[in-house]
């Protein structure tokens, strides 16, 4: 090895400054110009396409620049070949690794162009828009570019002249091994699945299981991530969630207000009978309340008081404007309470002291 490292330094030295030159031109040359070639290719294949960032958001504009560029420097490293007396081996290698990195460039606009944002994907999401969601939608696209970049290196594997039957006979020894490492894996790829199919919740979603509750951001194949509401981002993986029983407060297409108001047992009915009535025209007559589950009813005699029950359900479904429609309410209670002269109970107890 040092001998071959010696004899190509000694090759260096004796090559003309012009064949150095033209391979750091025909590098340059690429280099430069790869934009362009990459920008003129793509057209070709958007020849309708006339804006120009349209084109350069292209998924393989940014991959056919690398393939320009190292296209370029594969060139001038063969125009070097015979001034380096580079030998046939070395060639290969260098071959090689210019073929694996051009399969990647490929590989990486391929999968590019199965994201959400492309236009592929939007015309084809339009086709499909009545028969999947966008959760299992964006769940298929992440398991077509997985499938793509595995292609990518086999293929690469196989450029290296590696057997692949050889190879998979060599893992089957720490088959074993890799089948319990993997376990856990698999239990959160399955888990991803069925979150997809029984749709428990999807992106944007306020949920609660086990000791967690907040807003769902991104659903991939081995977990989940939600933003809670202290505003800090935790992983749950998908095998956790599979075998929890979500609560999707997000589903909730109204929402209980329910109170329970002690007032004093010397309360007359009349009163009692106008403060129900007054309670009950109250609630009808706002516009967030189910006026068919309005009830207020006395419901008890308890050792404190006279107990009346109101309950009812409002649209107000998230917790801002759940809590406003709540606060209103009491208030409005609160306020007939004082007009009807009826004074709420406190639990009281009697002290004997004994001398």
């Amino acid at each position: 090895m040092v001998e071959q490292l010696q004899d190509l330094i000694s090759n260096i030295t004796s090559i003309e400054i012009v064949d150095v030159l033209i391979a750091i031109g025909i590098i340059i040359f690429f280099r430069i110009f790869s934009s362009s070639f990459s920008y003129i290719i793509v057209k070709m294949f958007k020849f309708k396409t006339k804006n120009k960032a349209q084109i350069k958001e292209n998924a393989f504009y940014n991959p056919l620049r690398i393939f320009f560029t190292i296209l370029g420097i594969y060139l001038g490293v063969l125009f070097l070949k015979r001034p380096l007396n580079l030998t046939n081996e070395i060639m290969s290698l260098i071959t090689k690794v210019f073929e694996i990195i051009v399969i990647f460039a490929f590989a990486k606009g391929l999968a590019a162009s199965f994201r959400m944002e492309s236009i592929f994907v939007k015309r084809l999401r339009k086709t499909w828009n009545s028969k999947l969601d966008d959760n299992m939608f964006e769940f298929m696209l992440k398991v077509i570019r997985v499938i793509i970049y595995i292609i990518a290196v086999f293929i690469a594997i196989t450029l290296l002249g590696i057997n692949l039957n050889g190879l998979v006979a060599g893992l089957g020894i720490g088959g074993i091994i890799v089948t319990l490492a993997a376990q856990d894996t698999a239990k959160n790829l399955f888990g991803g699945l069925i979150i997809f199919i029984d749709k428990p919740f999807n992106v944007g979603d306020w949920v609660q299981f086990n000791s967690f509750e907040g807003t769902i951001e991104d659903i991939t194949f081995r977990s989940t991530r939600i933003r809670t509401f202290e505003n800090s981002v935790v992983n749950v993986p998908n095998s956790i969630i599979s075998e929890a029983s979500v609560i999707n407060w997000s589903k909730m297409e109204k929402r209980r207000y329910k109170t329970n108001l002690c007032v004093e047992s010397s309360t007359t009915l009349e009163k009692l009978q106008k403060f129900e009535e007054r309670v009950r025209e109250m609630l009808q007559s706002r516009e967030a309340i189910y006026d068919d589950s309005i009830i207020v009813r006395f419901d008890q005699i308890t050792e404190n008081g006279i107990n009346i029950l109101v309950y009812t359900y409002t649209d107000s479904v998230d917790y801002e404007s759940y809590l406003s429609e709540v606060e209103s309410i009491n208030l409005k209670i609160m306020k007939i309470l004082k007009e009807e002269e009826i004074n709420l109970a406190y639990e009281s107890r009697n002290v004997y002291i004994k001398n």
